[in-house]
């Protein structure tokens, strides 16, 4: 019960600031979960036995999500993050151990987070409040399938080192739920995209939210915890509830730019 309310305080949330308030109310939204995000991600690293330099990630995302959001060049920012995670290792003035993978665990929130989460308002900008919503309920949908379907179906593992609990017949139902479920809701919210190139972008987007689950289900084990938090009651951390949407998200967005040149204004 405590997950089920905790989920529907968050759906009417995210509806409300999404749809409710102008674009600045999604950029506001976003970056708390990119500062909760951040925390809980070096809380991981930590606990994987990394030895990185404090602080250096987490002003690096930052300031590329405030790139992305002012439409500065993010290639650029890339690398000069680049050359600051290794020039703050070289100022510590010692060698940690798995230097490159130390190196790899400053720089990679630069992408997965900043820029990741910084795709929500790009496309609440650029497309709308209707098309971002059709990217959560499109994401939900797919969830829920998965969760039902590997529950009444489910018999052959899908990832059994990094979820044991997800299943072959519960991906198939969540793939079923996507396409069906961006489909339907993009023929009202993405007008001029047919059908068929909705239901496969659908495909696409459950089957990388697969991705994304697993992803940070691998980073989770790799720091020998269940969650990456306690923050949401029945839901774990911040990265539990986004972890399928930081891949998602900017496939659908990349993809509206190909598939929805008009965009909404047409």
């Amino acid at each position: 019960m405590t997950r089920v309310l905790s989920g529907l305080v968050l759906l009417a949330l995210v509806v409300g600031v999404f749809w409710g308030l102008p674009p600045w109310g999604t950029q506001i939204f976003a970056f708390v979960a990119l500062v909760l995000s951040l925390r809980e991600y070096d809380n991981l690293v930590r606990r994987g036995g990394l030895d990185v330099v404090p602080g250096v990630s987490f002003v690096l995302s930052v300031l590329m999500y405030g790139v992305l959001i002012f439409h500065l060049p993010a290639t650029h920012f890339l690398l000069v993050s680049a050359v600051v995670t290794g020039g703050a290792l070289v100022l510590r003035g010692r060698v940690p151990e798995q230097a490159v993978a130390v190196a790899a665990s400053m720089l990679f929130p630069v992408a997965y987070l900043g820029m990741g989460i910084a795709t929500v308002p790009l496309v609440r900008e650029a497309y709308g409040a209707p098309a971002l919503l059709t990217l959560f309920l499109t994401q939900i949908g797919s969830d829920t399938a998965q969760y039902y379907t590997g529950r009444t179906f489910g018999r052959a593992p899908l990832a059994l080192a990094l979820s044991p609990k997800k299943t072959r017949e519960g991906a198939i139902g969540g793939l079923v739920a996507g396409a069906v479920v961006l489909a339907g809701f993009g023929q009202l919210w993405l007008p001029g995209i047919p059908a068929w190139q909705l239901a496969v972008l659908g495909v696409g987007v459950a089957i990388v939210g697969i991705a994304g689950d697993l992803f940070e289900s691998m980073l989770k084990r790799s720091a020998d915890v269940k969650d990456s938090s306690d923050l949401i009651p029945g839901h774990g951390g911040m990265l539990d509830r986004i972890d399928a949407l930081l891949f998602t998200m900017p496939l659908y967005y990349v993809a509206l730019q190909w598939l929805w040149r008009t965009g909404p204004g047409a």
